[in-house]
């Protein structure tokens, strides 16, 4: 499995990077077919403390799984949207099981 993080519009630090890539690679427990995983960080130009977004898009044989949050740290934001993937990628891993 291949994890691509891009920042947009901002430099990432080494650590968030890492932070990333651990927890995408957690993934693999819950669906082994998982091709790529791109992660975008960006940060909303707003007032408010919640201006943290992290989208992720996870490329499976056959389909897209794309989520989005957006939270006050990055780290919060990539927890939440890892553990929302993992709730997809066990739905996904149940209907194919029940196709064969």
């Amino acid at each position: 499995m291949k994890v691509n993080v891009n920042a947009v519009n901002f430099n990432v630090d080494r650590k968030l990077v890492d932070f990333v890539t651990e927890r995408m690679d957690k993934l693999e427990k819950y669906y082994d077919k998982v091709v790529v995983v791109d992660v975008f960080l960006k940060v909303e130009a707003t007032s408010e403390k919640e201006n943290k977004i992290v989208e992720i898009k996870v490329h499976v044989p056959g389909d897209d799984l794309i989520v989005k949050k957006q939270c006050k740290t990055f780290e919060e934001a990539v927890d939440s949207s890892s553990e929302a993937l993992e709730r997809l990628l066990l739905k996904r891993k149940e209907k194919i099981r029940t196709h064969i």
